[in-house]
């Protein structure tokens, strides 16, 4: 359950796995997937463990990050054949340093994919860069397309509601995420590190995710759960367990969020759950 405007209600958070994300290798850990058919693998094993969402990096024959309709289409099917409707699949735009805001809209143009995470730094480095981004929230809006608007500090979190307010988003209320830590020194997050974004004079989200970097990545994100959020881990932002030893999959960091909800009083939402929160904030 989302946070409202008087305050925070937890309830159902959804777990979403990002098993790979757009620079590690597996330099950095043999279980990292890069393949369709070792993603799709991936999503049954974190399925199991609890995930609601998978969010998707997909790779080039050298294992380099791509922005790539073919490449989603293919490892969409793959994942769809393992989990059917039981996951949702959020492709990401991320830029990775190469790809510039109209490659990373056409990309979610041409999948036309369940959700897609958008960076707002990146997508609208600046004003003139606004009407384009409007117009393309609007496609999403029109083709039932979730975005979920990236955010790297509470300052982004000022500049969308703006941008809400102006009518340059095409949505009442829009998902976010918080990225805690990634532009801190050595990017270890903390759950401190949650607070600026939930400050009493900062705005208001119907729908935020957390995503941390580091061993202290299930702390951060079993409390923005607590605190009516939702928690998304995986091999993109760490491959340690709480306790400093490696991760042996991205399926054990999410067994691990799902422990520890339980351990609150709390459950994990299921992905039917997490379509019917998003299609209110999204309306």
């Amino acid at each position: 359950m989302a946070a409202g405007e008087s305050g925070f209600e937890a309830g159902p958070a959804a777990i979403a796995v990002a098993p790979n994300g757009g620079r590690r290798t597996r330099a950095d850990h043999p279980a990292l997937p890069q393949t369709a058919d070792e993603l799709a693998e991936t999503a049954a094993a974190c399925l199991e463990a609890g995930a609601a969402m998978l969010h998707c990096h997909v790779r080039d024959r050298d294992g380099r990050h791509i922005l790539d309709a073919d490449a989603y289409r293919e490892a969409i099917a793959a994942m769809r054949r393992q989990v059917g409707e039981r996951l949702v699949v959020q492709i990401t735009t991320e830029a990775v340093g190469r790809h510039q805001p109209e490659e990373q809209m056409a990309v979610v143009q041409a999948v036309r994919p369940e959700a897609a995470s958008l960076a707002l730094r990146e997508l609208v480095p600046d004003a003139a860069h606004e009407a384009a981004f409007g117009r393309f929230l609007a496609f999403m809006k029109k083709e039932r397309i979730v975005p979920q608007i990236i955010l790297y500090h509470p300052d982004e979190a000022l500049r969308l509601k703006d941008m809400m307010a102006r009518g340059i988003v095409p949505f009442d209320d829009v998902p976010v995420l918080y990225v805690l830590g990634r532009y801190a020194a050595g990017q270890r997050s903390a759950p401190a590190d949650l607070l600026p974004f939930l400050a009493p004079a900062a705005p208001r989200f119907g729908h935020f995710m957390v995503c941390a970097f580091g061993a202290r990545e299930a702390a951060c994100v079993t409390t923005a759960a607590a605190l009516g959020g939702h928690a998304r881990v995986g091999f993109e932002n760490n491959l340690y367990l709480p306790g400093g030893t490696l991760a042996p999959d991205n399926a054990a960091l999410v067994r691990g969020v799902t422990d520890a909800l339980a351990a609150l009083g709390m459950r994990a939402a299921d992905a039917e759950r997490l379509r019917a929160d998003w299609t209110l904030s999204a309306n």
